[in-house]
């Protein structure tokens, strides 16, 4: 049976919604307060605090944490993001969710962003083994569960994504709701096999060393090609706004990956496409991507959508690229409608006393 799809446009009113639903139009008509109010992208925001969490093996990973405004939190949000991002990407969207009442986090990986490097230069993206990141995530998502009120949900993009679903899927982590936006659960391989990609891979790494850059941006290292926008968003505000922060902050620039992350990023694909690792999966999910995606293959998520017992989809079409939580309003705030209307029906609040 194939999963089930959100399209707003279809339902009862401008929302999606039954004309009838007054509570979720309220909670709707202050999402649109909040997105017609301007937001500062370039500044972390009063509420925020951001700090440091310590991986059990030392090593120092950096965090953001929004504590929910106006008293009880309905739900406590993790979430994580792709390859070579940083957290400040991701400001508005992290705001938008503390605004709905939850308790937010967001969490670097390991080796990227303000969280250090794990190969031989500042720019290129390396990990030996994707199992380092389910492992810290695994470690952090312990402690942070037992410290937030629950429900809690787990959210990834792209690499996050994939890396939060294989956490679940290898028991790792235990959420109420996962949110996976445009996640990496294939890699285009055009018309060669990807066990066939994944040798040449395998090849490329063990032939020199595997923290050396698998592509080339530019001739400066670290430095943005022109066209990048293209492969992201259509929104050329948000954009800027990443290079602001890149600017700014230089430790969170992030160039190519290396031979050795695209290796494991085959490996841990392929990993998760053993049978019975998603249907093992019993957590409720939803999948927010779009069919024009050129980083990540939208076939690969279908056929994952499939095999999850429990999933829902938004997939949007041309009007979407990659980064969908940074896309123009009008696909934004589409996506942002369906995951608030997926935690309500999956991760309700907690009742209050009575």
């Amino acid at each position: 049976m194939a999963p089930p799809r959100l399209d707003p446009g279809k339902l009862g009113n401008k929302h999606g919604l039954p004309n009838s639903n007054h509570a979720k139009e309220r909670a709707i008509s202050l999402h649109d307060s909040l997105a017609d109010a301007p937001f500062d992208a370039r500044a972390i925001p009063a509420a925020a605090r951001e700090s440091v969490w310590t991986a059990p093996d030392g090593f120092p990973i950096r965090r953001i944490d929004w504590p929910a405004p106006h008293g009880a939190a309905r739900g406590s949000l993790l979430f994580l993001p792709g390859r070579g991002d940083a957290y400040e990407k991701y400001l508005e969207t992290l705001a938008y969710w503390a605004g709905q009442g939850w308790h937010v986090t967001a969490l670097d990986w390991r080796g990227q962003a303000g969280s250090g490097r794990l190969g031989k230069d500042a720019v290129t993206g390396h990990v030996p083994d994707f199992s380092l990141w389910t492992y810290d995530l695994g470690h952090f998502w312990a402690e942070w569960a037992a410290q937030t009120p629950g429900p809690h949900a787990l959210a990834g993009h792209s690499m996050g994504g994939h890396l939060v679903l294989r956490a679940a899927a290898e028991k790792r982590v235990a959420p109420d709701a996962l949110i996976l936006s445009a996640p990496m659960l294939g890699l285009s391989t055009g018309p060669f096999p990807v066990a066939l990609v994944h040798l040449a891979a395998r090849f490329m790494a063990a032939i020199g060393d595997a923290r050396r850059p698998a592509w080339r941006w530019s001739e400066k290292p670290g430095e943005l090609p022109a066209n990048r926008i293209d492969l992201l968003t259509h929104d050329e505000r948000r954009y800027a706004d990443e290079v602001w922060w890149r600017d700014h902050r230089p430790e969170l620039v992030m160039g190519p990956g290396s031979w050795g992350w695209v290796e494991r990023a085959y490996a841990s694909i392929r990993l998760l496409d053993r049978p019975g690792m998603l249907e093992s999966v019993v957590t409720p999910v939803l999948i927010v991507a779009t069919t024009a995606d050129r980083l990540v293959d939208f076939a690969a998520t279908e056929r994952a959508a499939r095999r999850l017992p429990l999933c829902e989809t938004l997939f949007f079409g041309p009007e979407a690229r990659h980064e969908i939580l940074r896309e123009t309003d009008a696909v934004r705030n589409r996506a942002l409608d369906a995951i608030d209307a997926f935690l309500d029906r999956v991760a309700p609040p907690p009742e209050s006393p009575q």
